[in-house]
């Protein structure tokens, strides 16, 4: 019986019965209970929340916004410390089985949002401090002079620190280009027998159109690198 108050039910619980409710007593249910038979409630809309809705407590109107899960909070209770034999002392000076919880952020689900706020159409567009690559470094012809190049450029970045994703296989610079792209390393440099000669290669920020390529002699590549990695970074943080 519900003693005069009054009772109301979400429509998802219309015809439902053998429930499970609370008994207002602690560690304590009611099994078996059925609508209709036990109480009949006022059905209403009391699952689905709605931008607007006022707040039970407070009446102020409920805000939505978008959010991306990345990790979990656990409450573990006694559940690991009590079979561990586990003991501090409250400020009773008596010795009890400490109450534990854990958090946890997954690796892939920040990697997923990531993406998901860092992309275009033409592929990933990782932010710089966790991209698994921070250059991605293409060799543009078969000549023995670009492929010499392209290897010592590899090892200087290497030398200096520098995540390398080295692309020399023998494909057309378009396909590379589009690869790189699909990727989504920060950076892209690229070497060819266009620039090689006067002693330059093609840097170009991932986050940037395809228009911001800036020429860049050899010799001030690495510093190019670490100033373009560090403006992408900037850019990547700002709202």
């Amino acid at each position: 019986p519900t003693h005069g108050l009054r009772v109301v039910a979400d429509h998802a619980l219309l015809g439902l019965s053998g429930m499970i409710a609370g008994a207002n007593i602690v560690d304590k249910h009611l099994c078996g209970i059925s609508i209709g038979r036990d109480f009949v409630p006022e059905f209403v809309d009391v699952r689905s929340a709605k931008a607007g809705d006022g707040c039970g407590r407070c009446g102020a109107p409920l805000q939505i916004h978008r959010g991306i899960e990345v990790g979990h909070c656990f409450y573990l209770g006694t559940k690991y410390s009590d079979p561990m034999g586990a003991r501090i002392l409250d400020d009773k000076g008596q010795e009890v089985a400490p109450v534990m919880g854990c958090y946890g952020i997954g690796i892939t689900r920040t990697a997923a949002a990531a993406i998901e706020q860092n992309h275009d159409d033409d592929g990933i567009i990782w932010p710089a401090p966790i991209a698994p690559f921070q250059v991605a470094l293409l060799s543009l012809g078969v000549d023995e002079d670009v492929q010499r190049a392209a290897d010592e450029t590899y090892r200087s970045l290497q030398a200096a620190g520098i995540e390398v994703l080295y692309d020399d296989r023998d494909e057309r610079p378009g396909v590379k280009f589009k690869d790189a792209d699909l990727i989504g390393c920060p950076l892209r440099v690229a070497i060819g027998k266009k620039g090689l000669p006067n002693g330059q290669v093609e840097l170009k920020a991932r986050r940037h159109s395809k228009d911001q390529t800036i020429l860049l002699h050899l010799d001030r590549l690495i510093d190019g690198v670490h100033a373009a990695l560090l403006a992408d970074h900037r850019d990547d943080a700002t709202p």
